[in-house]
This record gives structure tokens, C-alpha cells and sequence, in this order.
């Protein structure tokens, strides 16, 4: 058996309206960036430090991913990809796939429902996921074997949970 891998799913912070604007567009409010900040302080305490980022492209996302860095250190390298904005948990999965077997940890930044969904799909259960909480996934297999049912969560937090 290959060692292990560790899938980090986030969704992104707490991000506000655009009234006749895009969607893509919504940035973060004053606390989507605390909570971000937050959840790479998070991230840190635990060691968890990705290798590989793969961020939807929309604007929160990316900020989520910028205020968190900050936190968390360290010079993962970093993917904004367009197809992961409207993507389902089965094309997150697909993209995971295709992560290079040299890479231990992935974070993937994303929106709900894919973000819950892509948790549910790999171990089972059925998560609270508001803006900003993540959850942490131990896969026993290489990253094109991602399949339903084959992570294990092994942390999980979320700001309202923070002191």
C-alpha cells in the first residue's frame, strides 16, 4: 500500500453581496477575513501544511486562500482553477485525481454544496460546513484512487467552534 495522502476541503469564507453584479465577483467581508486568518492559525497549530493548493477562481476564494496563507506559511504550489467554481463533489474529485503522486497534501478551496459534498462522498458522513470550516481527510490510497468511501476525517473545524 502507498503511504497516505491528506485532502484539506475548505469553503470559503464569509463573503458578501454584489447587488447586480457577479457572483464570481463577491469578496470577503471583515469577518470572512478573521475567519480565514483564523482557520490558518488553525492549520498551522496542527503542522498541516499543503503542498499543493487547488482554489476555485472566484474572487472570495481566493481571498479565503490569501488570508490564510499569511497564517499558515510556508510556498504550496497554488492553482486558481476556473472549474472549480460551479464544479459538483465528483469534479472536485476528478481534479484531485489528477494531483501528482509526489504532492502529500492537498487543500482544496471551494464553495458548498460541493465543499460538504466532496467530505460526504469520501468518508460517509454528512457535515455541518458553514463559510470557512474544513475538514481534514486521510486517504489511504494514491490520488487517482480517490473514491467514494475511501477517506477517513480525522479533524474538522469551524469558526464558530474557535476560542
Amino acid at each position: 500500500m502507498r503511504d497516505s495522502h491528506t485532502l484539506i476541503v475548505m469553503r470559503h469564507a464569509k463573503a458578501g453581496e454584489l447587488p447586480g453584479g457577479p457572483d464570481f465577483e463577491r469578496a470577503l467581508r471583515p469577518r470572512g477575513e478573521r475567519d480565514s486568518a483564523a482557520a490558518g492559525r488553525w492549520l498551522a497549530s496542527r503542522g498541516l501544511q499543503p503542498d499543493l493548493v487547488l482554489c476555485s477562481a472566484a474572487r472570495r476564494t481566493r481571498q479565503t486562500w490569501q488570508r490564510l496563507s499569511k497564517e499558515l506559511g510556508g510556498e504550496p504550489e497554488f492553482a486558481a482553477e476556473p472549474e472549480l467554481y460551479q464544479a459538483d463533489a465528483e469534479e472536485v474529485a476528478e481534479v484531485v485525481r489528477q494531483t501528482s503522486e509526489q504532492v502529500r497534501t492537498v487543500l482544496y478551496v471551494g464553495h458548498n454544496p460541493a465543499a460538504a459534498d466532496l467530505v460526504g462522498l469520501l468518508t460517509g458522513t454528512e457535515p455541518d460546513f458553514p463559510t470557512a470550516a474544513i475538514a481534514v481527510i486521510a486517504l489511504a490510497t494514491d490520488w487517482a484512487s480517490v473514491l467514494p468511501g475511501t477517506g477517513d476525517l480525522v479533524a474538522s473545524w469551524a469558526p464558530r467552534l474557535a476560542s
